[in-house]
């Protein structure tokens, strides 16, 4: 079998930048086993699937490891291929995911994600998320992760997580955040326990830091900026119940999978 395989970085202002998501365009859904191995041997954080169907588009994502029911950067990178691969006229998409219809459009230069908002809860930061990050948070939330709240950017960008300790928390990954020096905020997002140390640029982590930093800056329209090793760039704002997401995607690859 040969099917085909881009790859996509997402949220990046130029090549290397971003977080690289692969793409794997289908005419039906394969096996869950083989699509696994499909994205283990990709070896990215996520590979993204998706089969047409009608006007709406069936998307799934899978880490190295499992599948997710989210993932901001690897949507953003299915749009992109398919925009490219669809012609000029096409200005919407609509994808049916595990977290409901999502929505992707084309704002000029950039690519728009139209996410659920998902709200964190204050709460006591757990002893394996302070151990872990090795730094007590000024505040922390829980939502579909931790969010640990620290004062500069800094201190996020010095953290050197123990990902064992991580990996002992209930919920998918922990984000880090904090005010940033050129943009609104700063964050980092570890996920040990999803077979990524580190992710180099997260936007389903932004349906929970953007509320956050909406409300504590009292705006609307927010800045950020992932500080990973590759670095990614997001523009941020609410609208109702959902999160509007914001960025580039800079094609690297196009290949095809022969199994």
């Amino acid at each position: 079998m040969k099917l085909p395989l881009y790859q996509i970085d997402a949220f990046a202002e130029k090549p290397f930048q971003g977080n690289p998501a692969a793409v794997c365009p289908l005419d039906r859904w394969l096996p869950d086993e083989t699509l696994q191995a499909i994205a283990e041997e990709n070896n990215l954080s996520e590979t993204a699937f998706y089969v047409k169907e009608g006007e709406i588009h069936d998307l799934r994502w899978f880490t190295p490891t499992k599948e997710v029911d989210l993932c901001g950067h690897a949507t953003l990178a299915a749009a992109y291929v398919i925009f490219e691969t669809t012609g000029s006229d096409l200005q919407k998409i609509t994808f049916h995911s595990k977290s409901g219809p999502l929505h992707v459009s084309r704002m000029g230069d950039l690519l728009e994600l139209d996410f659920p908002l998902q709200t964190g809860v204050e709460c006591e930061a757990p002893p394996e998320l302070i151990e872990g990050l090795g730094q007590v948070p000024s505040k922390c939330f829980r939502a579909k992760d931790y969010m640990a709240v620290y004062e500069t950017e800094a201190c996020v960008n010095a953290l050197s997580p123990d990902f064992a300790k991580l990996k002992e928390l209930d919920l998918r990954g922990v984000i880090v955040t904090a005010p940033g020096n050129s943009s609104d905020f700063v964050s980092r997002f570890f996920t040990p326990n999803f077979g990524i140390d580190e992710d180099p640029v997260t936007g389903s982590a932004h349906c929970t830091l953007t509320p956050y930093w909406a409300k504590r800056l009292g705006k609307n329209e927010l800045r950020a900026i992932q500080i990973s090793k590759r670095t990614g760039h997001l523009r941020c704002s609410l609208k109702d119940d959902r999160v509007l997401i914001s960025g580039r995607a800079i094609p690297y690859l196009k290949g095809s999978i022969n199994f």
